[in-house]
């Protein structure tokens, strides 16, 4: 099919000459095809790194590495990606880098040792990372402002649903067929999405890419690796601890000398000027960042609330998880509706204390409570998550303009990346103060109990950050006040 006819089914010329983006559903599945395999493969991983460790000869802990060497090489490449897509043209880094990823997912299951498979995740992690945001651009790129919320409700179904199907999958896969396949499987769903990006993504020329900012690129590399790292071990004891908070303070020393550089370099690697929009830097920063930090710890609490509270199987847990997800999409469908009804502000201001209220009932409830108000919970949880991270995920992109939106995109999902590792670090760290505090050798209801109330102490701040934001933002987005 050439390009041309592609191209013509998702734009219309105008009698003045003037090209009319029109909305592509298949663009936008596509898209979530590439973030669905990258969320799946972080959130299924941690279900198989035992029999990983026995087919190795190494222990459990020491598979960590694995983890830690695909967050690093994500945080490193990260704020490189709009610069890429400038030089080469989004779709060609987009395919080339779902083609990495792919391959690399191919190595990581064919690995017979530590190395090889850790030189494979940084393969995915590289991958990984320019992923995203170039995917987000395409989007931004391709889609009116008045379908970006038809649009979000396509792409945003990865993040709510990966993470919690994913340790089911992998568990089920890595008792049946072996770990292995938990990789393999990226390979029909990544190369199914390159084929289609070729075939249906434009191909327009790049857009001409200033001098590499080389300093820039350091600061912030080095910057978000320490930053990362060291959130990703605060919840360690002894001197892992200490070597944390070594991380953290040099991340945030370096990273004040990269927003400092950034501010003043004329074409900086990473440019800050998004975050001057309204609707970025609310969904990005302050209110954004918070409830992202507690939606990406959600996967992580839920399972160690059944099995270590309430002393479930896995299999029982992953059941349970279930209503959750389905809870999670099950309001899609009315998502748009909602938000068109009542606007950004007042769906982020109102379900803000929903999904606040939604975590109380994890505070009280114990192995005796019944299965239906147990399952009413979850539903409760799920659909309020769902409403939030949807609307946050197409406020955010609401003021930016068509030449900004490459740079927008690296710096929300640079800024998503570090909010995702800092809510599960937290939760992970509180949970540890706790059993120290209690004297217990493990995890326990009590400690859990605590945890989903500190949470919803922190969703209750965020959600006093939306009462200052405009009454009127995204309007052209929602549709909310010019439809009526």
């Amino acid at each position: 099919m050439p390009i041309s006819t592609t191209q013509h089914r998702r734009t219309q010329t105008v009698g003045t000459g003037a090209t009319v983006v029109r909305y592509s559903p298949l663009l936008a599945f596509i898209m979530a095809m590439a973030t669905f395999m990258q969320n799946l493969d972080g959130a299924i991983i941690n279900t198989s790194l035992p029999a990983m460790a026995r087919s190795f000869g190494v222990k459990t802990l020491d598979l960590s590495l694995g983890v830690t060497a695909y967050m690093l090489a994500s945080a490193a490449i990260s704020p490189v990606s709009a610069w890429l897509a400038m030089k080469y043209g989004e779709k060609r880094v987009m395919w080339v880098a779902m083609l990495l990823f792919t391959f690399s997912s191919f190595l990581c299951g064919i690995a017979h040792g530590l190395d090889a498979f850790v030189c494979a995740r940084i393969g995915q992690g590289l991958a990984g990372a320019v992923m995203m945001p170039v995917g987000m651009s395409i989007i931004l790129r391709y889609t009116p402002k008045s379908d970006l919320l038809k649009a979000q409700s396509v792409t945003v179904w990865p993040a709510l649903s990966a993470p919690i199907i994913g340790p089911v999958l992998g568990g089920y896969l890595t008792q049946t067929v072996g770990w292995r396949w938990n990789f393999w499987l990226n390979l029909p769903v990544g190369l199914i999405a390159v084929f289609c990006v070729l075939r249906v993504v434009p191909a327009e020329p790049p857009e001409g890419a200033p001098r590499l900012d080389v300093r820039g690129f350091g600061l912030c590399a080095f910057s978000l690796t320490c930053l990362l790292s060291g959130l990703q071990r605060s919840a360690e004891v002894g001197t892992e601890r200490f070597v944390a908070l070594g991380l953290l303070g040099i991340g945030a020393v370096t990273g004040g000398a990269a927003i400092h550089h950034l501010g003043r370099h004329p074409t900086p690697i990473l440019s800050l000027a998004p975050l001057k929009r309204a609707s970025l830097r609310y969904a990005a920063l302050y209110p954004g960042l918070i409830f992202r930090a507690v939606f990406s710890s959600a996967p992580f609490l839920l399972p160690l609330f059944f099995q270590l509270g309430f002393g479930f199987s896995p299999a029982r847990t992953g059941t349970w998880l279930l209503a959750y997800f389905c809870a999670n999409l099950g309001i899609k469908p009315a998502t748009s509706a909602i938000i068109q009804w009542a606007g950004f502000r007042k769906v982020l201001f109102l379900n803000g204390f929903l999904v606040c209220a939604s975590l109380l009932p994890f505070v009280f409830l114990t192995p005796d409570t019944p299965a239906i108000l147990l399952g009413l919970s979850l539903a409760f949880a799920g659909m309020t998550r769902s409403l939030q991270l949807t609307s946050l995920s197409t406020v955010a992109f609401a003021d930016v303009g068509q030449d900004e939106r490459g740079r927008a995109a690296s710096v929300m999902s640079i800024l998503g990346q570090t909010g995702s590792t800092a809510g599960v670090a937290i939760t992970a760290f509180c949970l540890t103060a706790l059993e120290s505090v209690y004297g217990h050798a493990t995890v326990s209801l009590q400690e859990l109990h605590i945890a989903f109330l500190i949470t919803a102490v922190f969703v209750l701040v965020g959600t006093l950050g939306f009462k200052k934001m405009p009454a009127d933002i995204g309007q052209e987005v929602s549709g909310h006040g010019l439809r009526q």
